[in-house]
């Protein structure tokens, strides 16, 4: 008897509904089926994909690159029960992206979610506003992590040289030095691969190297009351739960970004298995490497204060100099820190780029004509790459204005995430979890919880990480990342009106253009078996057809 799904047109296997065409690529024809070409070669292996996943939110990292924030909000208890408390929120974000990513494996990711689970009255705003949301996220994304690592450069300049004073403009040149360097290892996508796996090796050693050498040669050690029940508020909020949420910025940062591997799911086979495996494998990693990392630096901190008040403006680079009692140790261990910043960045960059490719195709942004071609020798969307680095360097110049300002920019990378992954939940949930082909990545009742807890994690992130850091509030510690938002906002609805509503492929063309693929099931066949041998060398199966249609 035929089940109750069937009769709706929906189907568990999406391998039921593909035309059999002899010589295709599965992967192709599944990609064909959500009505996208094979434009890019599917080199990445599932390890380097967790590589550039696990490269981008780089926990430990994270920990790191943020620790100003979760000092002053409270302590050693802030970092390590925060990482506790976002682990497991985390987890339930991973497993819903992770559900989603395995039921449509493609790399538009949230933005094309939300298309197809929408209603199709409001299918085309919702994708598009998710798609904007979500480059906008990975530019911010990309903005913080240069920020850090040109930092961090210029503090190992300023420990070495204790008489230098940092200026803005110092830190501004280190983060456009930083973005260009990193820039140009996304522009050839053979060597990708093994970039990705680097970074992810380098960010594992520099993480074991450091935790062994500090705690090793720190001269005393702080008493274990220290770091399980610290609790330091130098905020000005007169409640320690305000000051602990405002807090969790920095924990939050570190597990941001976990929807990084979803956009890779055209450049690895069998996707709906492998993107689940690596956005799981991030936050499991991203948990053990931060956890200890921090245990392992409050026990060999010697001065609290002193990472409050420190001339470099980095901390960890202070807490290294403490442990160590030498500059050159502190700058090594820096390096290490310095080294995996610089793998993030690739990672981001990486993902900024899809991220643009994928929706500009789908003509969500100005030029998209423009900004979705892959360029044929360097199999990389270089335009997009460009344009998306290129905001980043213009983002940079704001940190002249007001370094407060741009520091909001963290903020915005964590809210505006959520955000994205939250419109295709709402889709989902609305739409029916069983009404959805599942992919192998399915977890059922689990499931529904884990989309509540993003639900209600996203609300909770948006009206609270837009209180201010500090009080009293001026001009100059204000939270601006409601601004931020505003702004963009406003970018956003005068593109739609102006040309997104006219232009933007949403559900119903797309549909359309999937309705022609399965009717042309024969006139395909025959195409592909006469071009198969060439399609196959060049790596770009399946997209001729789509071309004609």
């Amino acid at each position: 008897m035929e089940s109750e799904k069937q009769k709706n047109g929906i189907h568990q296997d999406s391998h039921d509904t593909l035309p059999e065409i002899n010589g295709l690529d599965s992967d192709a024809l599944k990609l064909a089926e959500m009505g996208y070409t094979q434009d890019m070669k599917r080199n990445f292996s599932v390890w380097s994909v967790l590589g550039v996943g696990f490269s981008l939110t780089n926990s430990w990292w994270g920990i790191s690159a943020a620790l100003v924030t979760g000092i002053n909000s409270g302590g050693p208890v802030l970092i390590i029960y925060g990482i506790i408390l976002i682990t497991l929120i985390s987890t339930c974000v991973g497993i819903s992206l992770s559900e989603l990513a395995s039921a449509y494996p493609n790399a538009g990711g949230q933005y094309f979610w939300a298309s197809e689970l929408a209603p199709k009255k409001y299918s085309n705003f919702l994708s598009y506003l998710t798609g904007w949301f979500a480059w906008a996220g990975s530019v911010f994304t990309s903005a913080s992590v240069a920020l850090s690592v040109g930092a961090a450069l210029i503090g190992c300049w300023q420990l070495s040289h204790p008489d230098f004073v940092i200026l803005p403009w110092h830190v501004f040149v280190g983060y456009q030095v930083t973005n260009a360097f990193a820039f140009v290892f996304n522009c050839w996508g053979r060597v990708l691969p093994g970039v990705a796996s680097t970074a992810l090796y380098t960010s594992l050693l520099s993480f074991f190297i450091i935790m062994v050498v500090v705690p090793a040669k720190a001269p005393t050690h702080q008493d274990a009351r220290f770091v399980f029940a610290n609790f330091v508020n130098n905020t000005g909020w007169t409640s320690n739960g305000i000051a602990f949420i405002v807090g969790l910025i920095n924990p939050n940062y570190s597990f941001s970004c976990l929807d990084c591997a979803t956009h890779m799911a055209e450049e690895v086979h069998r996707p709906e298995k492998m993107v689940p495996i690596a956005i799981m494998g991030t936050v499991a990693i991203g948990f053990v490497t931060s956890w200890f990392y921090s245990v392992s630096m409050f026990f060999s901190m010697q001065d609290l204060n002193g990472l409050f008040n420190t001339p470099t403006l980095v901390p960890i680079l202070e807490l290294f100099y403490q442990a160590l009692s030498t500059w050159a140790g502190a700058i090594v261990l820096e390096t290490l820190i310095i080294l995996t910043g610089i793998g993030c960045l690739i990672a981001c960059h990486t993902w900024q780029s899809r991220l643009c490719w994928s929706f500009a195709r789908d003509r969500g942004v100005p030029f998209g004509k423009f900004l979705s071609h892959v360029h044929p020798t360097l199999d990389v969307p270089l335009q997009a790459h460009f344009v998306s680095c290129v905001l980043v360097a213009i983002l940079g110049c704001l940190y002249l204005g007001s370094s407060t300002a741009f520091n909001s920019i963290v903020t915005a990378v964590i809210v505006l995430l959520y955000l994205s992954y939250a419109i295709p939940v709402i889709c989902l949930l609305v739409k029916g979890r069983d009404n959805i082909p599942h992919g192998p990545f399915w977890l059922g009742p689990f499931g529904l919880f884990s989309n509540g807890i993003l639900l209600a994690w996203t609300l909770f992130s948006l009206v609270m990480y837009s209180l201010p850091a500090v009080r009293p509030v001026s001009a100059g510690n204000m939270n601006y990342v409601s601004a931020a938002y505003g702004i963009l906002l406003l970018i956003i609805i005068c593109d739609w009106f102006i040309r997104g509503k006219h232009h933007y492929r949403g559900q119903d063309l797309r549909h359309e253009e999937v309705a022609q693929f399965r009717g042309g099931s024969l006139e395909v066949k025959r195409h592909f078996e006469v071009d198969n041998t060439s399609a196959e060398a060049s790596g770009h199966v399946g997209s001729e057809y789509i071309e004609k249609i």
